[in-house]
């Protein structure tokens, strides 16, 4: 201080006076160390990067297992169901030929009959074995076509035998050679017939 006094009176002395301005150095900013550290700020970057995929391997992985759990689930199943289905159709006649075997049983006492000279016996025992078969096959939804009116209808009936007649304006049936059956009203087997057609002019 005392020496800027001087430098002031001297100044002074000589008619000028210079005013210095001292001003306060700047402090330098303190930039993160990963701007004024490249190298570092890329390592970092790297590091979050490698967890990312670290956590997407692990979430890979898993969904991975639980598709291959479900694939080996499904693959289970069809095998099931085809194994079901199989079975199914193995012995989806169980029932029927249950049923079918008490006929048999009955054909073999009207046989048996037959042998013992009981003519009455086996025309009774052939009776009963074709009611027992009928109601069997009614319990299983068959039934005979009816032949309404004699009226021929070609989703039903079959021509077997045509002949001509100027007796009638359409076809007719004459005669039922062999019975149609339904089933469910689903048609099963056409009723075999004999039909007469109108005569065709010449």
């Amino acid at each position: 201080m005392v020496e800027k006094n001087k430098k002031e009176s001297e100044e002074e002395k000589e008619g000028t006076i210079e005013i210095e301005y001292i001003t306060p150095k700047k402090k330098k900013s303190e930039e993160p160390k990963e701007e004024r550290d490249p190298s570092k700020a890329i390592k970092n970057m790297l590091k979050k990067k490698e967890s990312e995929i670290k956590q997407l391997k692990k979430e890979l992985d898993s969904l991975k297992d639980e598709f291959l759990r479900k694939a080996a689930d499904m693959e289970n199943l069809r095998k099931r169901l085809d194994r079901e289905k199989n079975e199914y159709f193995k012995y989806a006649l169980s029932e029927l030929l249950r049923d079918l075997l008490g006929i048999l049983d009955n054909f073999e006492r009207a046989l048996g009959s037959e042998n013992q000279g009981d003519e009455g016996g086996l025309k009774k025992g052939v009776e009963m074995i074709y009611k027992q078969f009928y109601d069997l096959l009614v319990k299983q939804g068959i039934s005979p076509i009816d032949i309404k009116e004699k009226k021929f209808d070609p989703h039903l009936h079959q021509a077997f035998i045509t002949e001509e007649s100027d007796q009638v304006e359409e076809p007719q049936i004459e005669e039922v050679l062999q019975k149609g059956y339904t089933i469910h009203d689903r048609l099963l087997r056409p009723s075999l017939v004999k039909v007469i057609i109108p005569k065709k002019d010449n």
